[in-house]
């Protein structure tokens, strides 16, 4: 605490001797320099002392006898032995903690200028320590300060700007303005915020590669958000070209410090190999690690860990209490997750009404699988009230974001008629929104649709098209209705051998119909054709949902 600043008056030559002595370390020769001169009521001197107590130089280190010389300059209007006594009663070093003294102590090197004070008593009516809390004080005082270049103020002034706090409108640019003030001293914080401002483009046009400049100056600072982020834009290639192992080495300098964020993303490398060779248990080591500060990403992966068996021993009511943990903090995945045990009876008791009741919370936030799954709970009235409307609500909202699932079972309903008014189109809609995401009961479903011209006019070629699409992944009632297709000759040409393979092929499940189609079909072939039929059926593999 404290300096020397300009205390020594030009022409004071003992004190200019003591500064010399000081300057090369020669404590005994300062103090015997200085102490006659404080003794005399010089408050340059009385100032240097204080320091001196306050520092251990040349004397026992002594709060009490700093805070008494200081007193002897600040009651002669010295400013930084003013500020410094604030200091002392700011943190009861010295003298009993009192931050009314305190304040009263950096307002009269404040009133002097002194930018250190400006600024402490600017944190003083921010906190309403000592003061009743006035955050446009507290920004006046801090403006003050700023104005002469301390960085710390300029960056407190642009916080205030940042979140409209502190008696001014939110105003980006200025927050800017003043975070760029204080990175261009250095300021670790404001270099920080700078980069967050220029990646998210407030205040400034958006960035990345400016964002990465003021990260990259605040990371080697050591600032460890700065190091965290750092670590995102090189994983993502944001301002910089993509590269993992790169990301890992920012991560791991954040995840060192113990910056939560940066372990559980360091625990994502681990667990993918990214930028590392894949390692499970290390993944689990990190995750544990920001889990354990409340990190929900961190805390859900964990949870995954076990529930899989991954880089641990399996363990489903491990998986749950820290489902449990994300969950309680709003994490919607949890919350999903937990629902899934509940459902499934995995680590805890199987409970309908409980799986319901935690899928509802991740299912209000957004959660498309969530949303599905409580849709199925009323569709079926498992763990709520069966309600077809209810159901057909939550499948909508589910659908709305792609959801192939609830696409083709709000289809079902409209379909059918369950929940929602029959309508044939909207069915055919929601069928073709699914199908086109690869799901085989859609592509059927619609080719059913085109083929009985239900809700789409009729069209034996796109019905075939449709039905040619779950075959080809193995649904067995596509595979006999293609094989009508082909023996009728509609929608494609009358293929007898291709028939009979997409009708032997749905026989494998037992489907009857398919059974009898077959050997109808193959009355009227050859033995050739039948062996050619039957290779092709042998043959045969699923294809991927396309």
């Amino acid at each position: 605490m404290g300096w020397l600043g300009n205390a020594v008056p030009a022409g004071a030559e003992p004190l200019e001797d003591g500064v010399a002595a000081y300057s090369r370390k020669d404590y005994a020769t300062a103090m015997r320099l200085w102490r006659p001169l404080a003794d005399q009521g010089n408050a340059g001197a009385q100032f240097i002392l204080g320091v001196m107590y306050d520092n251990g130089e040349g004397v026992p280190q002594n709060d009490a006898e700093a805070a008494r010389w200081y007193r002897k300059a600040a009651d002669q209007g010295d400013a930084g032995a003013q500020f410094n006594l604030g200091l002392m009663y700011h943190k009861g070093q010295g003298v009993p903690q009192n931050d009314a003294e305190a304040a009263r102590w950096y307002n009269k090197a404040a009133d002097q200028g002194d930018a250190s004070a400006q600024y402490s008593l600017g944190v003083m009516y921010a906190n309403g320590e000592g003061v009743p809390q006035d955050y446009a004080e507290a920004v006046r005082w801090y403006r003050k300060a700023a104005d002469q270049g301390l960085a710390i103020a300029q960056y407190n002034l642009g916080v205030g700007y940042e979140i409209g706090q502190g008696g001014v409108p939110q105003n980006y640019a200025k927050a800017a303005r003043w975070y760029r003030e204080a990175a261009d001293q250095g300021h670790a914080r404001a270099r920080y915020n700078l980069g967050l401002m220029y990646a998210n483009g407030r205040g400034v046009p958006q960035d990345y590669a400016e964002a990465v400049r003021w990260y990259r100056k605040a990371a080697d600072q050591g600032d460890a958000g700065a190091q965290f982020n750092l670590g995102l834009m090189y994983r993502n290639g944001w301002g910089v070209p993509q590269d993992y192992a790169e990301a890992v080495r920012w991560y791991r300098k954040a995840a060192d410090q113990g910056n939560a964020g940066a372990q559980s993303n360091l625990g994502v490398m681990y667990d993918n190999g990214w930028g590392v060779p894949q390692d499970y248990a290390e993944a689990v080591r990190w995750y544990r690690k920001a889990a354990d500060q409340g990190n929900a990403g961190a805390q859900i992966n964990l949870g995954v860990m076990y529930d899989t068996g991954r880089g641990v021993p399996q363990d489903y009511a491990e998986a749950v209490r820290w489902y449990r943990r994300a969950a309680d903090q709003g994490d919607a995945g949890a919350q999903f997750n937990l629902g899934v045990m509940y459902d499934t009876g995995q680590g805890v008791p199987q409970n309908d009404a409980e799986a319901a009741r935690w899928y509802r919370k991740a299912a209000n936030q957004g959660k498309a699988r969530a949303q599905y799954n409580l849709g199925l709970m009323h569709a079926t009235g498992q763990g709520v009230p069966q309600n077809d409307a209810e159901a057909a609500r939550w499948y909508r909202k589910a659908a709305d974001q792609g959801d192939a699932g609830a696409q083709f079972n709000l289809g079902l309903m409209y379909r059918k008629g369950r929940g929602v008014p029959q309508d044939y189109a909207e069915a055919a809609r929601w069928y073709h929104k699914a199908a086109d995401q690869g799901d085989a009961s859609a592509q059927f479903n619609l080719g059913v649709m085109y083929d009985n011209g239900w809700g789409v006019p009729q069209n034996d070629a796109e019905a075939a098209r449709w039905y040619r699409k779950a075959a080809d992944q193995g649904n067995a009632s596509a595979q006999n209705n293609l094989g009508v297709m082909y023996g009728n000759s509609r929608g494609v040409p009358q293929d007898y051998i291709q028939a009979h393979k997409w009708y032997n092929l749905a026989a494998t499940t037992g489907d009857a119909d398919a059974v009898e189609n077959r050997d109808f079909v193959a009355r009227k072939m050859t033995r050739e054709q039948i062996a050619e039929a039957q290779k092709l059926a042998r043959e045969w593999k699923p294809a991927p949902a396309k």
